[in-house]
Parts: structure tokens; C-alpha cells; sequence
């Protein structure tokens, strides 16, 4: 029956409603619903079926539908119904059967394609009509296609020996269509079906069963899908063939000396790429048998020769024995304690902090102490190691690295009045190659058993020095240093993430009688149902340990922690490497992120920049992009946002809208980017951000209002409303000054505490004693909500000084010393002037 165009709608909403009411559910596959008393035989069939396909950049898609018989056919997309006049319609009648045909198209393009992008899949399928009923099409989904720039794992260098294996991990960047993955042998294709050495594993990792010296190359990882090719960072494998001596060789014939000798070549095989020599040596001599032996000594020549060289012999053993008669003397001299107690009495004037060079303005000189006796220390680093020494991966970043005979000595004379001196000296040291040398990344000083203080101004890094935590006679020269994550290697597995910075303190191997504190920051959300907290320590060999379980320390452990908010304070008795990692227990576990949004501070283009950075909510990490924005040339445009960033495997997106398009043009291809959640969870990568490009319409145009949002998927989000003039607005500038902590990174000596030395003196003697009445430490501790330390701080000789020296590392320098005072006077001790000391004593 023929059907007037102007009758169209009408009859196609008939047919529509009866569709829709005999369809049910939307399927997947084809599906035919015939007319009650029809021919099924007369029901559309698909010829062609629209397929599964992927936009490329913003190349529109085509799709197509054929079918038979079929009088209609129609496509839907995501539940609504396309157009007619999008329809590409051509119609044709089989050759065979005289049946009607149709074949349809429809374009689709990137736009119709974003409008539902996250929210769920973009699909069509097409319908077809006759007079027997209506056949659906299977669907086909239609996604946009990428392929992220940034690996999220990629090889990294190794040194093997001979017919050892290689296991190089490679975790493409994330994209759609996921990426294929080769791998690249000094740019030559790796082929395993023509190499049985090699084969790569379904997590696309390259493996070399048994090492061989022609494998020897820089390998890359290439990851390419329907978008793009990316390639790796290469990573150079080094097989290396340690050396192994051949036979010896026959005895030569007896020499005038009466001795022969035999020889043997390190060629069996030669060491080879940087393998070890050798060991031993390669000429072996004894003497004769009396048989072979033809020469004997005889004549007075002979007589003179022997009895000169006993002569000698005597000489230089009467000579050695004077030798250490001297050093054992002078050895005892030095050996005396600290003896002049006008230190004790002079309050603060053991030490001064001279000003520094103007050239100079970090260094720091401090006055020798003339009262104390200096020595040496000279103590083993780390466990001597028999037989050959391992090797080790320059990119691991080890704390220490082996020094020459596996001792060190710290030369613990008057200290030296210039800062340089100290660096030099420690320069000279294999450990001190793996330190930063950036002043703003490391602080030193020399201290002796009055203690001090050193800091890293702006990272909210300290060690405290508590007073007689290091032998009296001694000085140590001691640093405090901030890594990069990418300059050492910290191995984390599972759910495991970096919460603080790393931070190294030492030398390591030096003695204390006391602990030292520890302070840095951290981004976790402490929770005990949510984490399990560990602090690692980094050991000689370089391989990092879990020394403490935050909630399980045992009060005579060699470390203990306080952990706030924001901070960790590690008591520690041992100076090494150490960072705060968390593992988390359940998907509440959170991270604290600051958002920080800049822009440049000038534009000469139509292009504008807004960079969004995505860091760890600590001090460290953003002094670090603080000072990156500076060489830029960006300023801060926005308040800064803390975002919780939650452990449920979700991605961070980053989108900016309400752009004025009469004034600015976004160059954003799509509704949103993404940071991938292991970059994030991981922790070890810095300056994660995004950049949204937008475009000026006219050079005049300074003026800028819009949004940015950040969010994590199905978690918490935050949204920035810019609005400001681009050209003279920096009402932001000032909120990311950098503010100084306390003034010079050193600190010696009574000047780095806030309560007086003879005042703390007489707190620890009156508090130390238990008391009846309460009227001891255990009182103090309360009162200054620490009493959750008890167990910990009654292991140690003085409870009231770890009380006190925690009490410093905390509030220094802005501490209130009057609330510490009234804490202390509110304990009820019968003397009133217990804790006032005289002008005299001062």
C-alpha cells in the first residue's frame, strides 16, 4: 500500500508505537518482531549491520545499514531516534527475488560523541520496516579514540652478568583502542618467533631467558594504536662476563736464586663490558728442591750480604716499635672527656652564629669550643662483606655506596669556620655523590653535646639535636637533606604509596646517646581503619626496610613516631634515609592534594596558558613548583584547594568551561582531561598538571571569566570560578610567598631551643622522679596531650627530656613558651622558684 509523503509522520508514529510496545528491552544482537498473521518469511533480514568503530582525531564516522525486504529503515542512537534528513537513503530491488532493498547511512561525529562521554557508551542501530514487521540491527558502539603520552611504567637500565635473565616491565600509556606493544633493539625490531632467547609476556614486559653479550643495546618500548605511535625512554642493558684465570703453566727451570715460577693470563674468559678482574695474582714463584738447586750461598760475599740485611730488619722494627709508643701516648691524651664546666655556667655563650658572606648567604660559621677535647671517631658503616663485592645500579640511588675498606673516619676537630670547608671534605666521600648539592634542598652544620638544630627553609623538614644526644668530646659534622622521588629508587608494591618526602640525615654510623627527631610532612589522612603506616629506612646495601609499624612500636624500639595531620616527628636513634609510606586497607583510604592554578604573569600572544597542578598537600612539593612557576614566569591566578584523593582506582579529570566565545576560543579537542590514578597514588612523580590552552579572538582582549573543574571519578571534586584581567591582576601573587623558618638552616647550641638550657635542666631533675601526688612527668605528658607515649618515653633515662624535646620539635620557632611554663607550674611542686633561674646563672 503506497503512503503519501505528507501521511509520513502520522504512519510512522503508528508503526513506531507498535514497534516500541512489542520490543521490549533494547538488545545487542538482531532482533525480529513480526506482524501477528504475517509471513515471517517476508521479515527484514540485515545484508550489512552497522560495526564497532573508532574516531580518529575529528574525522566523522560512517554508518551503514543494508536489509531485505524492507520498505523503511531508520537509525537510533543512544535511545533517541536520528533525523530523517541525516539519513543517506538509497533503495534498489533484488534481481532474483524482486524484493525491495534499502541501504542507509549516517555520519557521526566527534560532537554527538562527547555530549555523552563518560556518562555512558555511544551507540546506534539501525531498524527496518516491511510489511511482515519490524528487525533490529545489532548495536554498534562508536568511541573516540586516544592514546595517552605518558608511559605508566617504562624499562629501566640493568646491568647483568653472562647468561643471566633480563625482565624489562613496560605499562603503555592508556588509550582506546588499548595499545599494541613492540619492543626495539638498537631501534631494530625485537621478532620472538625468530629469536627463541627472547619472548614478551601478556603485561607486554621483554624477557631475555639467559643474558648473552649481543644483547648488549638500548631497548625501547613502543606503544601504538589507531591514533599514535609513542615511544619509551631507552633503557641500555650492560651483559657484562666477569674475568676467570686460565691453567697455570708448567714450572719454568730453577733460577740463579734458587727459585722458579709458573704464570697464568685473567683470559678464560677476558672480563668483559666493566666485569670484574681477576682475583689473585698472576705469577705464582717458590724455591727450589735441594735436587734443582744448584746454587748454594757460599763465599764471605754471600756472608756480608745476609748480615747487612738482618742489620736493617732490626732498624726498621725498633723504629716501628717507637712509632706506636708515640701514637699510644698521644692517643691517650685525646681520649679525655669534656672537662671545663664553664659551658654549664655560661648559659648561652659556648657558641655564636656568625653573619654570613654576602655571596653567601646559607653558610653558617660557628666559634670552636675550646673547652672540648677533640678526637676521632672512627667507626664501620656498614657490615664488612667477604668475598667479591656485589655490583650495584648507579640508578638505584644508594644511601651509601662501598667506601674503601668499608670504613669512614669523621674528623671531629675544631670545627671549620667556612661552610665550604664541610662540603669538600664530605665531597670526597662516595655516600655524599647521591646527596643534592643545591643549597635550597640540604642544610649542615657542626654540633657537639650542647646540640642544635638543622632545617631546609620551606619544606617543613627539621632534625633536632637534643642536648647530650651526642657523646661529650665529640663533634659531629652532620647534614639534612631533601631527594627528588626520581633521583632514588623507593620500591613500592601493592597499594602501597609515598605520604611524605624523602629526607636523608647523617653521616650514617655516627654514635648517639640520645635520640634525634625527625620532622616532615605528610599527605595522609590518618585513619587506623583505612591504613597501615610504615616508616622505611634505606640500608647500607641499598635495599629499603620497614623499621617501624605506626601503632605497633615497642617502647624500647630504635624507632618511635608522633604522627599529626599534617606532620610525622620520628625519634630515632640511627641517621639514614627514611620515608613514610601508607598501604592502604580499604577505599577510604585518602590523599591530600593542593590544586594550584597559574597562568603567565605577561602574554604577548593570542595564546594563554592555565597550568593545574595536581601535588601532595606538603610544604616540599610546593616550594618545588613554587620555584618552577618562577622560571617560567607564571603567577598563581586562583586560591589553592585541597582535594581528598581516594584509593578506588578512579582517574582525576580536569575540564574548563563557561568560556566567553566572543572573546576566547578553547583549543581543547575534548570534554575533559585525565591524570591516570597510579600516577597520582604512586607518589613519586612530580609536577603533575594539566594545561588548558585557550586562544585570544582579538589582542586587546584581557579580560577572563570561566571555570575549572577537578575531580576524581565517583569521588571528591572542587571547582575554580576565574575571573580577572590577565594583564595587571596579581591580587594572588602574595598568597605563595615563601616565608623564611627561623633564618639560617643551622642552628648550634642553646640558640636553637626555646626553653633555656639551665631552666630545662632543672624541669628534668624535678619532674624525672616519680611522685605520689602525680606532680612528675607522667602529669606533663598529659597536659600536653601526649600521654598516649607513656610506654615510650618511660624506656628512656630522662621521660621528661623526650618530652621536652618533643615539645621543641613541634612549636619551634613560634612556639608559646608561657603555656609550656603554666603546664609546668600547674603540676603543684612545692618549690615555687624551682623553675626560675637568676640573672646570675643566665
Amino acid at each position: 500500500m503506497a503512503v503519501r509523503s505528507g501521511l509520513w509522520p502520522a504512519f510512522l508514529g503508528i508503526v513506531l508505537a507498535a514497534w516500541l510496545r512489542g520490543s521490549g528491552a533494547q538488545q545487542s544482537a538482531t532482533v525480529a518482531n513480526p506482524v501477528p498473521g504475517s509471513n515471517p518469511d517476508l521479515l527484514p533480514h540485515f545484508l550489512v549491520e552497522p560495526e564497532d568503530v573508532y574516531i580518529v582525531k575529528n574525522k566523522p564516522v560512517l554508518l551503514v545499514c543494508k536489509a531485505m525486504p524492507a520498505t523503511q529503515i531508520f537509525f537510533k542512537c543512544n535511545g533517541e531516534w536520528v533525523r530523517q534528513v541525516d539519513h543517506a537513503i538509497e533503495r534498489s530491488t533484488d534481481g532474483s527475488s524482486g524484493l525491495p532493498a534499502m541501504e542507509v547511512r549516517i555520519n557521526v561525529s566527534r560532537q554527538q560523541v562527547e555530549k555523552v562521554f563518560g556518562l555512558e557508551e555511544y551507540w546506534c542501530q539501525c531498524v527496518a520496516w516491511s510489511s511482515s514487521g519490524t528487525t533490529k540491527s545489532q548495536k554498534a558502539y562508536i568511541r573516540i579514540a586516544y592514546l595517552r603520552k605518558n608511559f605508566e611504567q617504562e624499562p629501566l637500565a640493568k646491568e647483568v652478568s653472562l647468561e643471566q635473565g633480563i625482565v624489562l616491565p613496560c605499562r603503555p600509556p592508556e588509550g582506546i583502542p588499548p595499545a599494541e606493544v613492540e619492543w626495539l633493539r638498537n631501534e631494530d625490531l625485537v621478532d620472538p618467533s625468530l629469536d627463541p632467547n627472547v619472548y614478551i609476556t601478556r603485561e607486554h614486559s621483554l624477557v631475555v631467558r639467559q643474558a648473552r653479550l649481543a644483547d648488549t643495546a638500548n631497548y625501547t618500548c613502543v606503544a601504538k594504536n589507531i591514533v599514535a605511535r609513542r615511544r619509551s625512554a631507552s633503557a641500555a642493558v650492560i651483559v657484562y662476563v666477569d674475568g676467570s684465570w686460565s691453567p697455570w703453566s708448567k714450572w719454568s727451570a730453577c733460577g740463579l736464586d734458587c727459585t722458579h715460577w709458573r704464570s697464568r693470563e685473567c683470559s678464560d674468559p677476558a672480563p668483559r663490558n666493566g666485569g670484574e678482574e681477576c682475583r689473585g695474582t698472576d705469577l705464582d714463584t717458590r724455591n727450589c728442591t735441594s735436587d734443582l738447586c744448584v746454587h748454594t750461598a757460599s763465599g764471605p760475599e754471600d756472608v756480608a750480604l745476609y748480615v747487612g740485611l738482618i742489620a736493617v730488619a732490626v732498624c726498621l722494627l725498633l723504629l716501628l716499635l717507637v712509632l706506636i709508643l708515640v701514637y699510644c701516648r698521644k692517643k691517650e691524651g685525646l681520649d679525655s672527656d669534656v672537662a671545663d664546666s664553664s659551658i654549664l655556667t655560661s648559659g648561652f655563650q659556648p657558641v655564636s652564629i656568625k653573619p654570613s658572606k654576602a655571596d653567601n648567604p646559607h653558610l653558617l660559621t660557628i666559634q670552636p669550643d675550646l673547652s672540648t677535647t677533640t678526637t676521632t671517631y672512627q667507626g664501620s658503616l656498614c657490615p664488612r662483606q667477604d668475598g667479591p663485592s656485589p655490583k650495584f645500579q648507579l640508578t638505584n640511588g644508594h644511601l651509601l655506596s662501598p667506601l674503601g675498606g668499608g670504613r669512614h673516619t669523621l674528623h671531629h676537630s675544631s670545627p671549620t669556620s667556612e661552610a665550604e670547608d664541610f662540603v669538600s671534605r664530605l665531597s670526597t666521600q662516595n655516600y655524599f655523590r647521591s646527596l643534592p648539592r643545591g643549597s635550597s634542598n640540604m642544610a649542615y652544620g657542626t654540633f657537639n653535646f650542647l646540640g642544635g638544630r638543622l632545617m631546609i627553609p620551606n619544606t617543613g623538614i627539621s632534625l633536632l639535636i637534643p642536648p647530650d644526644a651526642i657523646p661529650r668530646g665529640k663533634i659531629y659534622e652532620i647534614y639534612l637533606t631533601l631527594h627528588k622521588p626520581e633521583d632514588v629508587r623507593l620500591p613500592l608494591a601493592g597499594c602501597q604509596t609515598l605520604l611524605s618526602p624523602i629526607v636523608s640525615c647523617g653521616p650514617p654510623g655516627v654514635l648517639l646517646t640520645r635520640p634525634v627527631i625527625l620532622a616532615m610532612d605528610h599527605c595522609g589522612e590518618p585513619s587506623p581503619e583505612s591504613w597501615s603506616l610504615h616508616l622505611k629506612k634505606q640500608s647500607c646495601e641499598g635495599s629499603w626496610e620497614d623499621v617501624l609499624h605506626l601503632g605497633e612500636e615497642a617502647p624500647s624500639h630504635l624507632y618511635y613516631c608522633q604522627l599529626e595531620a599534617g606532620t610525622c616527628y620520628v625519634f630515632t636513634e640511627q641517621l639514614g634515609r627514611f620515608a613514610l609510606v601508607g598501604e592502604a586497607l580499604s577505599v577510604a583510604a585518602a590523599k591530600r592534594l593542593k590544586l594550584l592554578l597559574f597562568a603567565p604573569v605577561a602574554c604577548t600572544s593570542l595564546e594563554y596558558n592555565i597550568r593545574v597542578y595536581c601535588l601532595h598537600d606538603t610544604h616540599d612539593a610546593l616550594k618545588e613548583v613554587v620555584q618552577l612557576e618562577k622560571q617560567l614566569g607564571g603567577q598563581l591566578i586562583q586560591e589553592p584547594r585541597i582535594l581528598h584523593f581516594k584509593d578506588s582506582y578512579h582517574n582525576l579529570r580536569l575540564s574548563i568551561h563557561d568560556v566567553p566565545s566572543s572573546l576566547w576560543k578553547s583549543k581543547l579537542l575534548v570534554s575533559y582531561q585525565e591524570i591516570p590514578f597510579y600516577h597520582i597514588w604512586n607518589g613519586t612523580q612530580q609536577y603533575l598538571h594539566c594545561t588548558f590552552t585557550l586562544e585570544r579572538v582579538s589582542p586587546s582582549t584581557s579580560d577572563l571569566a570561566c571555570k575549572v573543574w577537578v575531580w576524581q571519578v565517583e569521588g571528591d571534586g572542587q571547582s575554580f570560578n576565574i575571573n580577572f584581567n590577565i594583564t595587571k591582576d596579581t591580587r594572588f601573587a602574595e598568597l605563595l610567598a615563601l616565608e623564611s623558618e627561623g633564618g639560617v638552616p643551622a642552628l648550634v647550641g642553646p640558640s636553637a631551643f626555646k626553653i633555656p638550657f639551665l631552666i630545662r635542666q632543672k624541669i628534668i631533675t624535678s619532674l624525672d622522679p616519680p611522685c605520689s601526688r602525680g606532680a612528675d612527668w607522667r602529669t606533663l605528658a598529659q597536659k600536653l596531650h601526649l600521654d598516649s607515649h607513656l610506654s615510650f618515653f618511660a624506656s628512656k633515662p630522662s621521660p621528661t627530656a623526650m618530652i621536652l624535646n618533643l615539645w621543641e620539635a613541634r612549636h619551634f620557632p613560634n612556639g608559646n613558651l608561657s603555656q609550656l611554663a603554666a603546664a609546668v607550674a600547674g603540676l603543684g611542686q612545692p618549690d615555687a622558684g624551682l623553675f626560675t633561674v637568676s640573672e646570675a646563672e643566665c
